[in-house]
């Protein structure tokens, strides 16, 4: 009797569990891509990881951008990327002050000021305080700051760089933030985004800004300049991103000596990814390894600037399930269309790269550019 019993109360406790495995149920959706290769840029590491003074930073954003997305783009170029022919590597945890799963409002924030908030805040802590940005740091000490983004402006992560807001969603007040900013170059999409913005807001900007419309009238424009392409579609914007990155650069070292922080997004993987289009992910991985090499090649150059390159955060659950990377053909599965709390990889060159070669919170990646550009220690 007592075994029956014993048998009966195990079988009680057991009986749920098989019950929630059979009706738990894992699924993928599958996608695929073929790419033309392009080139790939390797560096000669002279400076790299050297304790040289550094004047520059370019902090360069792959949103979404997760390791087996770096991955995705490696193969499908036949098994090389300018980003990890990179010697300096890290990684990245994500996490917001609120959730465990960041979105790209509060990751943002952290890489742009240094500090964790909560998901949907845009330049604000958690209890709603303006926080300085990057930008509103450097800029009194004589550093030029610039934006580019192949998002709106008003987009989560460029917008974390001059924007202090409790919705990421509140767009004409993201714009009306604009002209109290402290950039000395800004662009992304687009000019219909802009003209939907209303009279105010468009003519303090124009007071402050100089708007011009396509990348060779950056070098000559007075500053701050404000370029608004027509659009920053894949299939629209051309080679919008590495163009816009190299004249980026280049203004913003011409204005001043002491030196500039660039941000650089590569915002439609994570769109793409959002969409599970495996062929639109690993084309705008692409895209951003295109403006990556322009950083690279600058640094390389310069002597003086340090490239970081990460992500805000993870998107879709992306893994590989085959691929022919000398056809440039990849086989993606997603198992989200959500962002994942997964860590994402960094990686660094120029002197003072060593210092990311870690695991570290996206608000340590903004406290040590401040830290290697002013050489005081964040509090």
């Amino acid at each position: 009797m007592k075994k029956i019993l014993c048998t009966l109360i195990l079988l009680a406790f057991i009986a749920p569990v098989f019950a929630q495995t059979e009706k738990t149920e894992y699924t993928a959706y599958i996608g695929e891509t073929t790419v033309s290769n392009q080139s790939a840029y390797t560096p000669d590491f002279r400076i790299d990881g050297k304790n040289a003074k550094v004047r520059n930073v370019i902090l360069m954003i792959g949103d979404g951008m997760g390791l087996a997305a770096v991955n995705a783009g490696m193969y499908a170029n036949g098994g090389v990327l300018t980003l990890t022919n990179l010697k300096t590597y890290g990684y990245v945890r994500t996490q917001s002050f609120d959730n465990f799963t960041t979105d790209s409002a509060a990751s943002g924030t952290a890489y742009a000021t240094g500090q964790k908030t909560n998901n949907g805040y845009l330049g604000k802590d958690p209890d709603k305080n303006d926080i300085p940005n990057i930008p509103e740091k450097l800029a009194p000490l004589g550093f030029a700051c610039g934006v580019v983004s192949t998002d709106n402006l008003n987009g989560a992560t460029p917008a974390a760089f001059f924007a202090h807001q409790e919705s990421r969603n509140s767009t004409p007040e993201i714009w009306a933030d604009l002209p109290q900013s402290h950039l000395a170059f800004a662009s992304a999409g687009s000019i219909p985004v802009f003209e939907e913005q209303s009279d105010s807001t468009r003519s303090a900007i124009l007071e402050r800004f100089t708007l011009v419309k396509n990348v060779d009238a950056v070098k000559n424009a007075p500053a701050p300049v404000l370029f608004l392409p027509p659009s920053v579609a894949l299939d629209e914007r051309g080679d919008y991103l590495p163009a816009t990155t190299k004249a980026a650069i280049e203004y913003l070292s011409k204005q001043s000596n002491k030196g500039f922080f660039l941000m650089v997004e590569g915002a439609r993987i994570d769109k793409e990814e959002h969409s599970n289009n495996a062929d639109g992910a690993v084309r705008e991985m692409l895209d951003f390894d295109k403006a990556v090499e322009e950083a690279i090649r600058f640094a390389e150059k310069d002597g003086h600037t340090l490239v970081i390159i990460s992500a805000d955060h993870e998107t879709g659950g992306v893994s590989l399930r085959g691929g022919d990377p000398e056809k440039g053909f990849m086989r993606l599965a997603f198992g989200s269309t959500n962002h994942t709390p997964i860590t994402v990889p960094l990686f660094a060159y120029g002197p003072q790269s060593q210092q990311f070669r870690c695991f570290q919170e996206n608000s340590d990646v903004s406290n040590k550019i401040m830290e290697i550009l002013t050489g005081k220690k964040t509090k």
